[in-house]
């Protein structure tokens, strides 16, 4: 009877021990995940003493090192530095000799895919990039949410199966994401997520303005049942006064607006604009009621860009 076949180690890594450059919101949850997997978190690297409190909360007695010394102990290392950092990061860990042959180096950027590691794939480490589609907070509740969370995964074909079996073992479901397609990737979400917040927070500033006294219990049903509904249904989900070609409406809105919170103007105009197009590419708004919509959108365009001068 033939032995059943084992899996070629690349394809699943064994235990590693890991390092975390960057102890951000992100890195320490990921090397807790791992630890939880049966990796071994062996060295943290942080700058500021917030990022330090994180990494000993998250990482308790993982010791604290140099980015250069996490390399030095560690089979897997986490780079978990800001987008724009990435780059200078990994030059100047190649070029201090910091990289080792068979190492597995990855980053947790939305924005790059693993060219940005070329530096240290020509010093022989192995390039991943693994990016969680989630927000952190720093705190241990991360971990727990990592449980479904999709990771943005980009690799050399050869590594592939390493790559998404790492984001298992960390309780996430990978999506595969061409090197070429990593800003779009990236910008599709900053706009769905990064967006929404900034959204939300002029929403309650505006309820408590209007004399709402809990601004976040009013919103939750609502934000809750409108983002079930879109992802659930898409553009089939649009409500409100734009979908509707409530003009006069909308143009209360922008004066009480104008009035209020001048600073909320533009972002209104502009979701406006936007949803009002998809509404009606969608046959949700009737074009006889586009006319005057619009007409009033560009009045309040002209009227703002007047105001700025």
């Amino acid at each position: 009877m033939n032995p059943t076949p084992q899996p070629d180690p690349k394809d699943r890594p064994a235990r590693l021990t890991v390092g975390v450059v960057g102890a951000g919101r992100v890195g320490p949850a990921l090397a807790a995940s791992l630890q939880l997997a049966g990796h071994r978190p062996v060295a943290v690297s942080g700058v500021s003493e917030a990022s330090r409190r994180r990494a000993e909360a998250m990482l308790p007695d993982v010791p604290l090192v140099a980015p250069a010394e996490v390399l030095g102990r560690a089979e897997l290392v986490l780079l978990t530095v800001p987008d724009d950092a990435l780059p200078g990061l990994v030059a100047g860990l190649v070029e201090t000799g910091a990289v080792r042959p068979g190492q597995l180096l990855a980053h947790t950027s939305g924005r790059y895919g693993v060219r940005v590691l070329e530096p240290a794939l020509r010093a022989g480490a192995l390039p991943l990039a693994l990016h969680p589609a989630m927000t952190f907070t720093g705190t241990p509740v991360d971990v727990q949410r990592l449980a479904g969370c999709s990771f943005g995964v980009t690799a050399p074909e050869e590594l592939r199966l390493a790559a998404e079996a790492l984001v298992i073992e960390m309780g996430g479901e990978p999506e595969w994401i061409a090197e070429e397609r990593r800003p779009l990737y990236h910008a599709a979400l900053a706009l769905g997520a990064n967006h929404l917040v900034t959204l939300v927070a002029q929403s309650m500033e505006l309820l408590r303005t209007a004399g709402v006294a809990a601004p976040d219990r009013m919103l939750g049903p609502l934000l809750g049942a409108a983002l079930d509904n879109a992802l659930r249904s898409g553009d089939a989900a649009l409500t409100g006064p734009v979908a509707r070609g409530d003009a006069g409406t909308v143009a209360a809105h922008v004066e009480e607006l104008r009035a209020n919170a001048p600073q909320a103007v533009a972002g209104y105009l502009a979701m406006a604009r936007a949803t009002a197009d998809r509404a009606l590419a969608h046959g949700l708004l009737r074009p006889e009621l586009a006319e005057d919509l619009l007409g009033v959108l560009a009045h309040a365009t002209d009227g703002t860009e007047g105001n700025t001068r």
